[in-house]
This record gives structure tokens, C-alpha cells and sequence, in this order.
């Protein structure tokens, strides 16, 4: 009888163990498939300079796992291979970069995992899901997130993908944004600049009343709030830091008829200031004539020999006729 009743309970708590395992969050290892782009014109393969870029090469990536895709913001390591993204739909992804000859020709080690909460519980439960930008500052990442209008803290490097998030204090005035128009630039001010130590955050289109991007330096409890002026029909998709002293903004434009562009400007730190109306010049601007889909991460990173190369990624939205893409470029200017 005793034997019975151990080797009943024994079930049950196998049963309740595998229950836990499938509830937990878990890191996942993935599969990445690469299709090569060898050339970034349509129109002229054997082109490869644009505008202030060289064209180096690209990847388009699928994969069997239904959280892959999505993809709205990247940050490169310093070995200008191992990279951290995350999704639309709250989830981590990281992996390295393959190269020969300089040239991306693969994805390895990928693993995602769902972004965490405080209470341990993936974000999206929450309705924190429309993760947008990404930003590093201080050992720590922080993520914006729309829709709920904030950004959350994770020690990355003590806990890596199972790190758990902390909404930090963000201005009231967040809660007045345009819906689903707001986080997608982050990036930290850089030491020795006059923005060291602050989240640089540019909205999407939540414009000020003469049309321009309200943005914001937080820094501590300090909130300065500047504007970047807006051209064209083009939005903020991300954005990233170029060292020493610039600010990579990434912006998209979309019309029935054209179709999708992006554009890349540049814009100096030390026009980022309380009351100041910021702009810069654009590196690069490219339409559906050229390998591009919805463009909206951005990183930075240096090769072995010293040279600046940006890495672009687009968001699918999970869409069977969109692509996510990875390109990268070499800052020649």
C-alpha cells in the first residue's frame, strides 16, 4: 500500500515538474536560414558605393520557429559578430555573425527566449509586447516598448536572456504620444560628449506643433525635452550612436504608391539639447529599387581593421510577402 501510494505520488509530481518546464521561460536554440544578397541596386549589381556607404553584403533570414520574425532593433559586440535583437512580438534573439572575407554569409548560434517581466513572466502576458528600440547604457539594456509608452531595464550581463525587466520612471508626458508612433529610437549618450550617461529618445511621429519629432534626454530624474526636425514623409524607425560624437537616425517612409524607402541622417550630439530643434545631413536614401523592406534596427560596430560598419535589420510584421533582412554597410565618409 505504501509502495502504491509513494509511486502515485511520484506521478504526480512528475507530472507537476514537466507542467512547470513547459510553462517556464526557457532559452531556445534556432535554426537560421540565410539566403545571401550579393548586391544592394536592383537596377546595377555591380554597384556597391552609396552615397557616404560601401555595400558589403547581406542576409535574408528565415526560420521554422513560429516567435522568429519581426525583428525591430539590433545591437552589434564589439567582435562586430555576436548580436542581441528582439521582436516585435516581446522576444529576445542573439546569435554571431558568420563572415568570409568581410562579407555576412551566415547566422550562427541563434537562441531566443521571451523578454521577462518583473515577476518573471514573459512581457507579453502583460501586453508589453510591441518591443521597438534597444539601447545599452551603464552594463545595463533598456528596451522601449509602445503602446504601453515604456522603457524597461534588464541586467543583460549578469542574467543574459532570462533577465528580468524593470519599468523605469519615464516623463507623464510619454502618456500623450501618438498610439502605436512613439518608442522606436533609444541610444545612450556616450562618455565626453554633452549627452554622457542620458537615454537619447526620438518618437517615431509623435510630432510637437510645428511638425517636428518630440524627443527627450533622461538622465537620472533630469528630463530634457529637444525636437528633430522632420523631413519629408519619413518616420523614425531606430537609431544608434556613431562614436565619437553622432547620432544614426534611421527613419522609413511608406506610400501606396512608392512603396517603402528608408534613410539613414546623421546628426551631431552636441545638437542635442534642451529646447533645440536637432538635424543632420543623410548618408544614404534608398526605395524598393534597391534591397531593402521595413528597415528599423541599426548598430555600429568596427571591424579587425579598424573600419566603421553599420548593420541594418527589417521587420517582416510576421508577413508572408515581407522579408527580415540583415545588410551591412562601411561608413567611407
Amino acid at each position: 500500500m505504501a509502495g502504491t501510494l509513494l509511486a502515485a505520488l511520484a506521478a504526480v509530481i512528475s507530472i507537476a515538474l514537466a507542467a512547470a518546464l513547459r510553462t517556464s521561460p526557457a532559452v531556445t536554440r534556432i535554426t537560421v536560414v540565410t539566403k545571401p544578397i550579393d548586391s544592394f541596386d536592383n537596377r546595377d549589381p555591380s554597384r556597391t558605393r552609396f552615397g557616404a556607404l560601401e555595400f558589403l553584403g547581406g542576409l535574408a533570414l528565415t526560420s521554422s520557429n513560429r516567435a522568429f520574425g519581426g525583428i525591430s532593433a539590433i545591437r552589434v559586440a564589439p567582435d562586430g559578430a555576436h548580436f542581441l535583437s528582439l521582436t516585435d512580438n516581446g522576444s529576445w534573439l542573439r546569435g554571431r555573425i558568420v563572415y568570409r572575407n568581410d562579407k555576412p554569409i551566415d547566422i550562427a548560434d541563434a537562441e531566443m527566449a521571451p523578454m521577462l517581466g518583473a515577476d518573471g513572466k514573459p512581457l507579453a502576458g502583460h501586453g508589453w509586447f510591441d518591443a521597438e528600440s534597444l539601447a545599452e547604457l551603464g552594463g545595463q539594456f533598456y528596451v522601449g516598448i509602445e503602446r504601453v509608452e515604456k522603457i524597461v531595464r534588464f541586467d543583460y550581463r549578469r542574467d543574459g536572456l532570462l533577465a528580468r525587466g524593470e519599468a523605469i520612471p519615464v516623463p507623464p508626458d510619454f502618456k500623450t504620444f501618438t498610439f502605436n508612433k512613439s518608442l522606436e529610437c533609444l541610444a545612450a549618450g556616450p562618455a565626453g560628449t554633452g549627452v554622457a550617461g542620458a537615454l537619447i529618445v526620438v518618437t517615431e511621429h509623435s510630432l510637437d506643433a510645428a511638425g517636428n519629432f518630440r524627443s527627450f534626454l533622461l538622465k537620472g530624474g533630469e528630463v530634457g525635452r529637444f525636437t528633430v526636425k522632420r523631413r519629408g514623409d519619413f518616420d523614425v524607425s531606430d537609431c544608434t550612436i556613431l562614436p565619437p560624437g553622432d547620432l544614426l537616425l534611421l527613419e522609413r517612409s511608406y506610400s501606396p504608391m512608392r512603396g517603402v524607402a528608408m534613410r539613414i541622417r546623421r546628426i551631431p550630439l552636441d545638437r542635442l539639447e534642451p529646447g533645440a530643434l536637432a538635424d543632420g545631413e543623410p548618408l544614404i536614401e534608398a526605395d524598393l529599387g534597391y534591397q531593402i523592406d521595413n528597415m528599423e534596427g541599426i548598430a555600429v560596430s568596427r571591424n579587425a581593421r579598424g573600419e566603421t560598419i553599420l548593420t541594418l535589420v527589417s521587420d517582416d510584421n510576421f508577413s508572408a510577402i515581407q522579408r527580415n533582412l540583415l545588410l551591412q554597410f562601411k561608413l567611407v565618409q
